[in-house]
């Protein structure tokens, strides 16, 4: 009878969304991470279109892993994966095309991205599928997070704007969500190119281990208080 191995499931997430996040920790993808990156709009439609090529290449490539050689793996691993990838560029191609010709060349690239191919060969070639499933889904929208929480933050600074754009995701009725901070904010054109970029994203990752150092800090001075006893 199938067990859920609900710890192994909390690790996995916890993994994907932050002790071991591809974008603040193993600083996978940083090529479209810094291009495109310019609002949160665009972050979203690449985190997505990688959650997807994650997801779908993952279980794919755990379900055939038995029959596949150890020999040709990574070649037939990258046939799955740009087949996958393949078939997302068409659907975003064909229902948002507007968003696909703004991510341009990122889209096709998602196939030699390195947390696709590297979730694949560390993780999904080794696990069952729903293993494999739920590890690519939560690295998958740990990257997607990233990917947004970075174009809203260069969005805001450069622009004084955030969620501009919406509708080229969402359809024409998501044009009022974009938020504007003030009408005289002219914004800081280094927020917009490839310098912010980098700034952003060293400022994320600082933030990021500012919060395991502060969270870390009690279990270091519980563990070191019977010290100081028994020193007495």
């Amino acid at each position: 009878m199938f067990k859920p191995d609900y710890a192994a499931y909390r690790e996995i997430t916890l993994n994907g969304l932050w002790k071991n996040n591809p974008g603040l920790v193993q600083l996978l993808g940083l090529c479209p991470l810094m291009a495109v990156t310019t609002n949160m709009v665009n972050g979203l439609g690449l985190g997505l279109a990688t959650l997807m090529a994650l997801v779908s290449s993952n279980v794919a490539i755990s379900i055939v892993r038995q029959y596949i050689s150890e020999e040709i793996r990574i070649p037939a691993f990258v046939l799955i994966i740009a087949a996958n990838v393949t078939l997302i560029e068409m659907l975003m191609k064909a229902y948002l095309h507007d968003l696909y010709n703004i991510l341009g060349i990122f889209i096709p690239l998602i196939v030699t991205n390195c947390i696709v191919i590297g979730r694949s060969e560390a993780y999904a070639a080794k696990n069952p599928p729903l293993h494999a499933g739920l590890d690519s889904f939560m690295m998958g929208v740990g990257f997607m997070l990233v990917l947004m929480a970075l174009g809203g933050l260069r969005e805001l600074v450069g622009n004084g704007t955030l969620f501009a754009e919406a509708h080229l995701m969402f359809g024409e009725a998501a044009r009022h969500l974009t938020l504007t901070v003030s009408d005289d904010f002219k914004g800081l054109l280094l927020a917009a190119l490839p310098p912010g970029a980098f700034i952003g994203l060293g400022l994320l990752v600082a933030l990021k281990n500012w919060f395991d150092q502060r969270a870390a800090r009690p279990a270091t001075i519980a563990v070191m208080q019977p010290m100081t006893h028994e020193a007495a």
